[in-house]
């Protein structure tokens, strides 16, 4: 149901004409995500600044039962952030809640509100010489609320965890207007339930996160990163587990890259290939590693057989480069047409044996299909993305969507895995929820969500389809 116009100006009147938007132009950009997939209508846009405003709109909100969909840097790919197209539901925009709060180098923390460019908080961490591990290709415009909401994963997991990992306390404003302030730095607190894993990953339908305190670590002094040419995702998990054991922890990235995902960037993005043409590659990196260890365990995988060529890097700008050619891959693929894409995850073992069964099972549906598998082996995250077959219109493929979908998620599950490994649920997946999760687990999400948002206004629709 649109809501009311006196609710609209009341909620207006929270933030102040300026920051109430209600033209469809200036609204443009919270109504639609970069892939142009989700697109929404809204009859307002909310920017607060401050916890107390975000308080006072869900109080109103609860009260007038009007839907609300938090935004923070409008990044995701599953369409949780963008308002739907039936023009009812009030987008609340954090991006004006972007203040670093504190920073304690001797605790390792640093405080910040949920607006907060993750890359801001990386470079206010590193000008006190620690290091904010979280890194995804969308830094410079995604923001920490959207990161804890839906638990961000990125290139430093194998290292570091997830967001949830990184995160030691939460704000939150519950569906009623009440704030809980559990800002809290402790690394150790067993006084009764954990809230705050509660709302990381909730995608915003429990409660909305408006600051957080995350952790810091030291900054890596050194790092060995090698762009790898390996004979096949086997040869890259024996890879792994070599370097496991030869550096244990010092492994802060390990990236699977098929032969097809560097071709697109070189063609598409500008970069230049690190090595000849190879079946599959890896980009692998240490920090703080004994030096050599990286060259020693590149001659004991050639020896072994898993390596056949590798290029370490020799300076800041090459590992940059190295990381480039991982990190447009996403980006080239939109000139080679349609692309339907997973982010899944199975034990790092059994993602050889994943990747042939689904590549199968989908070329049985789709002859012609190309398979552009790229992301982060080291924590068995596949982004398992299918571009269309050449020639094929590009709408036709698109149609197909679900139905890849459902092959895929099929030979998931018979592998253990899981159909969201880092970009969450939204509005994409939420359907699929009661194929992926049992009966009592369902029935506990759904009592979580009643009990925390009794009158269903916190995103409605996404995460669960109640």
């Amino acid at each position: 149901m649109i809501p009311a116009q006196s609710t609209l100006d009341r909620l207006a009147a929270v933030v102040g004409e300026a920051n109430a938007i209600r033209d469809p132009a200036r609204m443009d950009a919270y109504m639609r995500e970069w892939r142009q997939i989700w697109v929404g209508r809204s009859p307002l846009v909310l920017r607060p600044s401050c916890t107390q405003d975000v308080s006072r709109i869900l109080a109103i909100a609860s009260e007038t039962r009007t839907a609300i969909v938090p935004q923070s840097g409008n990044t995701g790919l599953c369409g949780g952030q963008i308002a739907t197209d039936e023009g009812s539901e009030v987008v609340l925009s954090l991006d004006r809640m972007s203040r670093i709060l504190d920073v304690d180098p001797a605790d390792n923390t640093i405080t910040v509100e949920a607006g907060a460019i993750l890359k801001s908080v990386q470079e206010a961490a590193d000008a006190v010489d620690r290091l904010f591990p979280l890194s995804l290709a969308s830094e410079g415009s995604c923001r920490i609320g959207g990161n804890l909401s839906t638990n961000a994963g990125g290139l430093n997991v194998i290292a570091y965890g997830n967001a949830r990992d990184l995160c030691l306390g939460l704000e939150v404003v519950l569906a009623d207007g009440r704030v809980w302030n559990g800002l809290r730095r402790l690394r150790k607190d067993n006084t009764g339930y954990d809230l705050r894993d509660l709302f990381i990953g909730a995608e915003g339908t429990l409660g909305i996160i408006t600051a957080a305190v995350l952790k810091l670590f030291p900054r890596p002094r050194s790092r060995e990163t090698a762009f790898i040419a390996v004979t096949s995702p086997q040869a890259a998990v024996d890879l792994l587990s070599l370097m496991k054991d030869r550096s244990g922890n010092r492994i802060v990235g390990f990236e699977l890259i098929a032969a097809i995902a560097l071709d697109f960037a070189v063609r598409h993005a500008s970069v230049r290939r690190p090595l000849d043409a190879a079946p599959w590659y890896v980009l692998a990196e240490l920090a703080d590693p004994v030096p050599g260890a990286m060259t020693e365990i590149l001659e004991n995988g050639m020896a072994r057989g898993l390596v056949s060529d590798a290029a370490l890097a020799q300076s800041e700008g090459q590992r940059t480069e190295f990381w480039a050619a991982r990190e447009l891959i996403s980006d080239s693929q939109k000139p080679e047409g349609g692309s339907i894409k997973h982010d899944v995850s199975v034990p790092v073992s059994k993602v050889p044996a994943f990747l042939a069964t689904a590549d199968a099972a989908v070329e049985r549906l789709m002859p012609g299909a190309r398979f552009v598998s790229f992301g982060h082996l080291g924590d068995g995250n596949i982004h398992y993305n299918i571009s269309q077959p050449v020639g094929m219109d590009r709408e036709t493929f698109l149609a197909s969507w679900n139905e890849v979908n459902d092959v895929v998620f099929d030979v998931v599950a018979r592998f253990e895995g899981s159909i969201s490994a880092e970009h969450g649920i939204g509005r994409l997946k939420a359907f699929r929820m009661p194929a992926i999760k049992s009966a009592v687990e369902l029935d506990l999400m759904r009592q979580m969500k009643t009990t925390l948002d009794p009158l269903n206004i916190l995103n409605p629709g996404r995460v669960l389809a109640l």
